[in-house]
C-alpha cells in the first residue's frame, strides 16, 4: 500500500513539472515575438503571391510584424505561389486554429468566400476588397482622397496648363482615381485641361506607353499613371519624352526620380497594423471599413510620408506645402472629398 502511494505521488510530481515547462514555452513565427502562456492570441498574413513581386504585399508584412511584436501577438506570415497554393495556404492556417486570419486584394476574393463561409467560427480579414461574409472584416482604402492631393498638386505644378492620367478601365473601383484627381485639379486650378485615356487593362505597358504619347503630343506635361502593371509604359514614354508622371500605391519615385515626381500612396502598413491592434484590445468588427487620409491609409510622397528621392524642382517646396494645407483640411472636415461610388 505504502508503495502505491509513492508510486503516485512520484507521477503527480513529474505531471506537475512537465505543466510548468510546456506553459514558458514560445514559437518563432515569421521573426516576431510571442506571448507566453495559453492566453497569447496567434494570427497569420496568407498573401496570394510572393512578397519580392509587390512592393504593396512587402508594406504589409511589415507593418503586421510590428503590430505582432509591439501588442504581444504570435504572428506569421505565409507566401503563395499560385491560387491553388493561396487555397490551401488558407485552408493550413484554418487547420492550424489561428485566431485571426489576414489576407489582400481581389487575388484572394474567390477563395477566402470559399473558406470563410466553411469556417464560420474562424475571424477573417481582408484588405483592399470586399468579401460580404459574418466572419469577415474587409478593409477598403478612400482612394479619391489621395487622387485629390495628386490632382491638386499636378494643377499647382503645371506650366502647359494640361495634365492627363492613363487609366486600366473605364470601370467604377477606377473612378476613384480619376474622379478625386478631376476634382482635386479643379480645386486649385480650375482652367486646366484634364485629359483621360484607358489602356482597357491592368497589364498593357505598350498601349499605357501610346497612350501617355499621345497625351504628351497633346501637351500635357504631367501624366499620371493609374493603370497598374501598365504604369511602367507611362514611365517609360515619360522618360523618353521628358514629361513628367506619378505612380501608384508605393513610393515609385525611387525608379526615376527625374521623371516619375510623385506616388499616390496605400499605406498598407498602416491598415495591417492597425487592424493587428485592433484585434489585439478587442476593437476588431466584422464588416466594412474605409481607410482614409484620417487614418494615414492613402496620402502622396512628400505631403503625408517623406521619400528617399529629392523633391523635384517641377513640383517645389512651395506647391508641397500648399497641398499639405489642402490634406489638413480634408482631416479636418473642412473639405469633403466625395466618394464617386456613393453619388
Amino acid at each position: 500500500m505504502k508503495r502505491t502511494l509513492s508510486f503516485i505521488l512520484v507521477i503527480s510530481m513529474l505531471s506537475i513539472l512537465l505543466a510548468a515547462c510546456g506553459g514558458n514555452s514560445s514559437t518563432d513565427a515569421g521573426g516576431s515575438t510571442d506571448t507566453s502562456g495559453t492566453d497569447s492570441k496567434k494570427a497569420v498574413l496568407v498573401l496570394p503571391e510572393q512578397i519580392g513581386v509587390n512592393p504593396f504585399f512587402v508594406q504589409m508584412d511589415e507593418g503586421f510584424k510590428k503590430a505582432g511584436e509591439e501588442f504581444g501577438i504570435e504572428v506569421k506570415t505565409i507566401e503563395s505561389t499560385d491560387p491553388a497554393a493561396f487555397e490551401q495556404n488558407l485552408r493550413a492556417a484554418v487547420a492550424e486554429d489561428y485566431d485571426l486570419i489576414m489576407t489582400a486584394t481581389f487575388q484572394a476574393e474567390d477563395a477566402l468566400k470559399k473558406v470563410a463561409a466553411e469556417n464560420p467560427d474562424k475571424s477573417f480579414a481582408v484588405v483592399d476588397t470586399v468579401v460580404d461574409l459574418p466572419n469577415v472584416r474587409s478593409v477598403g482604402f478612400k482612394e479619391y482622397e489621395g487622387a485629390y492631393l495628386l490632382g491638386a498638386a499636378a494643377g499647382l505644378a503645371t506650366k502647359t496648363n494640361i495634365v492627363g492620367m492613363i487609366a486600366a478601365q473605364d470601370i467604377p473601383l477606377i473612378k476613384k482615381y480619376t474622379e478625386g484627381f478631376r476634382a482635386g485639379l479643379a480645386s486649385v486650378n480650375p482652367d486646366a485641361k484634364f485629359l483621360i485615356n484607358y489602356a482597357g487593362g491592368f497589364d498593357d505597358p505598350a498601349k499605357a506607353k501610346e497612350l501617355a504619347i499621345v497625351q504628351f503630343d497633346q501637351g500635357a506635361d504631367f501624366i499620371a499613371g493609374a493603370s497598374a502593371v501598365g504604369d511602367l509604359g507611362v514611365f517609360e514614354a515619360a522618360k523618353e519624352k521628358g514629361f513628367y508622371t506619378s505612380g501608384q500605391d508605393t513610393d515609385r519615385t525611387v525608379e526615376d526620380p527625374e521623371h516619375i515626381v510623385l506616388s499616390q500612396l496605400k499605406s498598407t502598413d498602416s491598415v495591417a497594423y492597425e487592424e493587428l491592434k485592433a484585434f489585439a484590445n478587442g476593437s476588431f468588427e466584422f464588416g466594412y471599413v474605409s481607410y482614409g487620409l484620417k487614418e494615414d491609409g492613402v496620402g502622396l510622397t512628400y505631403v503625408t510620408r517623406d521619400s528617399e528621392s529629392p523633391l523635384s524642382p517641377f513640383i517645389g517646396q512651395e506647391v508641397v506645402d500648399q497641398v499639405k494645407a489642402i490634406r489638413d483640411k480634408i482631416v479636418s472636415g473642412e473639405i469633403v472629398v466625395k466618394d464617386p461610388l456613393q453619388q
